[in-house]
């Protein structure tokens, strides 16, 4: 779909890289510009503690792209960042709006280098405002300050963390959207312009629907245990077995007489007190009660055949593991064979993007590069000469 495309892509860690992993899936060339040593999350698996060598986390958002070092605190490291950008048709950044305008680097200075590019701006708050330049990651500025962790945390519970890079690769998806969109903008009328995607708005957007409660009443109701629930029947049960499940109950009393013939129970269907959305907020322990011994009387296997029966959404409460078992999630095609980073020619199962495009090649385009592997290429194609690509390496510009 975006083949054609070339992309440089100035950004460490996982938001950024997370977006510009999507557009190479979908066929755009990415040059990833890394700093002497590397991209840190290369290290992610050694700061934890641990010595495993293999880094899934790096592959995942960095399969098919181009490694080029280049030291960008040199002057001749900006210029060569500043040459590959007046060739491209989108720079995907995440480093702070204040380093960018120091280098010359920012929208304003490399606008003129290229009036049609796409310049997305990737931060933690955004490009104006007091926080502009405070850094920012995930658990911080998608997690924390968007109110997601306090809205989420039970009442009368400590905060917990956000599982690594939820946040970023939420954003990674709206930049990737917002990208594709200034795209057709630029080829549309041949001109280019600033993209900007932060943590904070992306957090801010996937918590909207309680965000826009707040802002039209002035409140928002608190995360509530199993039997406080408002909507009791739209809730977490374990069955025999021990298995978790979650329902999600339909607009309006669609869904109540049903549940009740899935326990056994059909004459709670009439019962005043169950039988309207008000009389189960009235009586929610109660229902939760009543369900909780239900569904616990039969194991997973018969309790989905009844459920699916009557057609209740329902969905088991899974662990990764059993989501890497799961048929829908091969089927669906989301998780793809990824060529191995070894070199070896061999392949394992990782995360596909996040939107299919049916007939077409939209996996991942090649492994995951080492750190300055292409930058050798993606100078001759910049049309430098061997002797001035010795040069640089001598200078220490680039590795």
């Amino acid at each position: 779909m975006l083949e054609g495309i070339r992309v440089i892509e100035y950004a460490t860690y996982m938001a950024a890289p997370g977006a510009g992993c999507i557009l190479r899936d979908w066929g755009a060339d990415v040059v990833k510009i890394e700093p002497p040593g590397g991209d840190p999350i290369r290290l992610f698996f050694r700061t934890i503690g641990t010595d495993i060598q293999d880094n899934p986390v790096f592959d995942f958002d960095n399969r098919g792209k181009q490694s080029v070092v280049v030291d960008t605190s040199k002057p001749d490291g900006q210029a060569l960042l500043r040459d590959l950008v007046a060739g491209a048709d989108v720079f995907l950044t995440n480093v702070r709006p204040g380093g960018l305008a120091r280098s010359g680097l920012d929208y304003e200075s490399i606008r003129v280098l290229n009036p049609k590019l796409v310049y997305c701006s990737l931060s933690g708050y955004g490009l104006e405002g007091p926080d502009a330049d405070r850094p920012g990651f995930d658990i911080a500025s998608f997690w924390s300050r968007t109110g997601v962790a306090s809205l989420t945390i039970p009442k009368g519970q400590e905060p917990f963390p956000l599982r690594t890079a939820f946040g970023d690769h939420t954003t990674s998806i709206a930049a990737a959207a917002g990208i594709c969109a200034a795209l057709v903008e630029a080829q549309r009328t041949g001109k280019g312009r600033l993209v900007e995607a932060s943590l904070f708005r992306t957090g801010l957007y996937a918590m909207g629907s309680d965000l826009a409660i707040q802002l039209f009443f002035g409140r928002v109701a608190s995360t509530k245990g199993r039997h406080e629930q408002n909507v009791p029947i739209s809730n977490f049960y374990q069955t025999r077995d021990g298995k978790w499940f979650c329902i999600v109950a339909r607009q309006g009393e669609t869904d109540w007489a049903p549940l009740c013939r899935v326990i056994n129970r059909p004459e709670l269907a009439a019962d005043p007190c169950f039988n309207s959305a008000k009389g189960r907020r009235a009586n929610n322990a109660e229902v939760v009660d009543i369900l909780d011994a239900g569904f616990g009387a039969y194991d997973m296997a018969e309790l989905a055949a009844r459920l699916d029966a009557e057609s209740i959404a329902w969905a088991p409460v899974q662990t990764l593991a059993e989501v890497a078992a799961d048929p829908q999630a091969h089927a669906a095609g989301a998780i793809v064979q990824t060529p191995s980073a070894k070199g070896d020619g061999t392949t394992y199962p990782s995360p596909a993007s996040p939107v299919r495009f049916p007939g077409a090649d939209d996996g991942p385009k090649g492994p995951s590069p080492t750190p300055g592997q292409h930058t050798r290429d993606v100078l001759r194609a910049l049309g430098r000469t061997e002797a001035d690509i010795d040069a640089l390496y001598t200078a220490g510009v680039v590795a």
